[in-house]
């Protein structure tokens, strides 16, 4: 359910799991960070993404319910991203939801398509967010809007997570590994060592 496409200097990850609106179990989850530790140091960039409308409905809800909403794979898997030393890019097929969120947060760049929704519904479900989602969350688009979803339990669409900083760029939904790809141009024709390093000045 999760597929690597293993380009040269990029890899493509993909959540396919379309009739369960992708949504994840521990084993995807933990395919998930292999795969994102297994780039390290191999390739210069990586694109999340997933096949269908919806990039993710969040954790499968049987799972969530029998331990998966607290399980510490998740952390593993936004570590494995955050430090991911070459660039990250969440190419957001549709909509996001729950802990998925937290994937999306520690790349360095998401790209949606214009269909997209953003929501974290952990207020509703009793559920507590990830713990180093809230903060992502809050560098991306500011304490009050980090209320919003995660206290409030807004739903986010496309134009309104553009104009918040929650997303970088929307593009139609036939061009989006196109245009993830092509954020990759530069870094991919880069030494690892002089990507790591500009991110390191960056924080």
């Amino acid at each position: 359910m999760i597929e690597v496409s293993k380009g040269d200097a990029i890899w493509v990850i993909k959540i396919n799991r379309p009739e369960k609106a992708n949504s994840l179990t521990r084993r995807m989850l933990r395919d998930l960070a292999i795969a994102v530790e297994s780039a390290a140091g191999e390739v210069q960039a990586i694109i999340l993404t997933g096949e269908g409308k919806v990039f993710s409905a969040g954790a499968d809800m049987e799972a969530a319910k029998a331990g998966l909403a607290t399980d510490p794979i998740w952390e593993r898997l936004s570590k494995a991203i955050a430090d991911f030393p070459g660039l990250s890019i969440a190419a957001l097929n549709g909509t996001l939801a729950g802990g998925a969120m937290g994937m999306a947060l520690a790349c360095d760049l998401r790209i949606c398509v214009p269909t997209a929704k953003f929501f974290y519904p952990v207020m509703r479900l009793g559920f507590l967010p990830q713990p180093s989602d809230p903060a992502r969350l809050v560098a991306l688009v500011g304490p009050a809007r980090a209320k919003m979803i995660l206290v409030a339990g807004q739903k986010v669409e496309a134009t309104e997570a553009l104009q918040w900083g929650l997303v970088d760029r929307i593009v139609e939904s036939g061009d989006l590994l196109d245009a993830a790809k092509s954020l990759a141009e530069d870094v991919v024709v880069a030494t690892p060592e002089h990507a790591a390093a500009i991110k390191a000045m960056l924080g």
